[in-house]
C-alpha cells in the first residue's frame, strides 16, 4: 500500500500541516515563565541603552569654554572637560614646555611593546636590544639633563607616560625573576627550596599596597645611602618581586604539569641541567601557562594605579586633579569613563593578543 503525503513527510523529517511549532514560538509556549522574564531584561537593557545613549552623545557638551553649558538643566555628559584638562590626565604634573617630551616616550613605550608581539623579535638576541633601546630613550626623554633637554625630576613624571612605564618595567622585569624563583623553588637543594618557598609564601600573604609602601617609605631605613634611589624604582622593585611570586607558581603548576619522561629521557641522552630548563622544561611550562600569564599581565596592568597611594602623579591621579576644582567638579563621572577606556583599550588589546598566541600555539602542535 502506497504511503500518504503525511507518511512521506515525516520520513524524511519534513513538518507536516498537524505538526508542533518549532523555535522561537515552541520555546515561550514550553516555558512562558522564563520568556517573560527574559523579554523583561531585554526591555530593561534596551531601555538603560537608550538613557545612557542619549546622555551620552545626544545631550552631551562637546564643546565648553568653561563648565556654563554643561550646568544647564537638561545637559548630558560633560566631555567638554576632556577637551579643557586632557593635558593635566596625559601628562600630570610634567612641565607644560616639555609634554611633548612625555608624548614621545608615551609613544616609545607602546611602540616597543607593539614590535615585541612581532614574531621576528621573538629571540633573546633581538628583544633584549629592543627594550634596552626602548627604555633607554624613555629615560632620556623624560629625565633630560642630555643633549640640551632640560632635566625633570623623576617627582614630576606623571600621567599615562608614567602608568606605562611602571608596568612595562614591572613585566619585564617579571619574568626572569620569576623564572629564577621557581627554579630555586624546584631545586633538589633542600635549603634552597624551602627558603625560596617561605619567601614566596610570605610574599603572597601580603596586600599589594603594604609592599609598595614598604618600599616605598619603610626600605630607606634599612638601607645605606648608595643603596636607596628613587623611590619610583623602589616601588617597581617591590612591585616585581610580588607579582613574580605569583608567576612563579603559575609556572611551577605548568612544570609540575609536564610528564616525568621527559626529563628522565633528556638525561639518558646526555643533556645537562641548563639545556634541560632552557630548551625542554620551560618552553613546555610556559605554553602551558601561558592563558594565566597573559591574565598576570592584564591584572598588572590594572594594579598599576594603585601606586598613587605611595605619592606618585600617575593616570588616575591625574584624572582626579583634572576634575578637582570647583569650574569642573561636577565632570568626575566623565573623566573617570575617559581613563576607564583608555584601560579598556590597552586591557583589550593585551588580552586579544594573548589569544592569538594560543591559536597560533595551537595550531603549531596540529602540525
Amino acid at each position: 500500500m502506497a504511503a500518504t503525503t503525511p507518511d512521506i513527510r515525516q520520513a524524511i523529517g519534513q513538518p507536516g500541516v498537524n505538526s508542533k511549532p518549532a523555535g522561537f514560538v515552541a520555546y515561550c509556549r514550553k516555558h512562558p515563565v522564563l520568556s517573560l522574564m527574559s523579554g523583561v531584561l531585554i526591555g530593561l537593557i534596551a531601555w538603560a541603552a537608550f538613557k545612557i545613549f542619549d546622555w551620552a552623545i545626544v545631550r552631551a557638551v562637546w564643546y565648553s569654554p568653561d563648565s556654563q553649558l554643561c550646568r544647564v538643566e537638561g545637559a548630558g555628559a560633560c566631555w567638554a572637560v576632556i577637551e579643557a584638562r586632557w593635558r593635566i590626565i596625559i601628562f600630570g604634573l610634567y612641565p607644560f614646555d616639555e609634554q611633548w617630551r612625555s608624548l614621545l616616550a608615551c609613544l616609545l613605550i607602546v611602540t616597543t611593546a607593539i614590535l615585541s608581539c612581532i614574531p621576528w623579535f621573538w629571540h633573546f638576541k633581538k628583544i633584549a636590544p629592543l627594550w634596552i633601546a626602548g627604555f633607554g630613550g624613555f629615560t632620556v626623554l623624560m629625565s633630560g639633563g642630555i643633549w640640551g633637554l632640560e632635566f625633570i625630576p623623576v617627582r614630576q613624571w606623571g600621567g599615562l607616560s608614567l602608568t606605562l612605564f611602571v608596568f612595562a618595567m614591572v613585566t619585564i622585569l617579571t619574568m626572569p625573576v620569576s623564572v629564577a624563583l621557581v627554579l630555586m623553588r624546584e631545586s633538589k637543594l633542600v635549603f634552597v627550596s624551602k627558603s625560596v618557598q617561605v619567601v614566596i609564601d610570605f610574599v603572597r600573604s601580603l596586600p599589594l599596597l603594604v609592599v609598595m609602601f614598604v618600599s616605598a617609605v619603610v626600605l630607606p631605613f634599612g638601607l645605606p645611602d648608595f643603596l636607596i634611589g628613587e623611590k619610583l624604582f623602589r616601588v617597581i622593585a617591590g612591585f616585581t618581586l610580588y607579582v613574580s611570586c605569583y608567576q612563579a607558581e603559575i609556572l611551577r603548576g605548568g612544570i609540575q604539569s609536564l610528564p616525568k619522561g621527559q626529563e628522565e629521557a633528556a638525561k639518558a641522552l646526555g643533556l645537562g641541567y641548563w639545556h634541560r630548563v632552557s630548551r625542554i622544561i620551560l618552553p613546555q611550562a610556559f605554553k602551558i601557562t601561558l592563558p594565566s600569564t597573559i591574565n598576570q599581565i592584564v591584572i598588572v596592568f590594572l594594579e598599576t594605579p594603585l601606586i598613587v597611594i605611595i605619592g606618585f602623579f600617575e593616570v588616575l591621579a591625574s584624572g582626579s586633579a583634572a576634575f578637582g576644582t570647583a569650574e569642573w567638579g561636577i565632570a568626575a563621572p566623565e573623566v573617570y569613563i575617559f581613563i576607564g577606556v583608555i584601560f579598556f583599550i590597552f586591557s583589550l588589546g593585551l588580552s586579544r593578543y594573548g589569544a592569538h598566541i594560543e591559536v597560533r600555539l595551537g595550531k603549531s602542535d596540529r602540525r
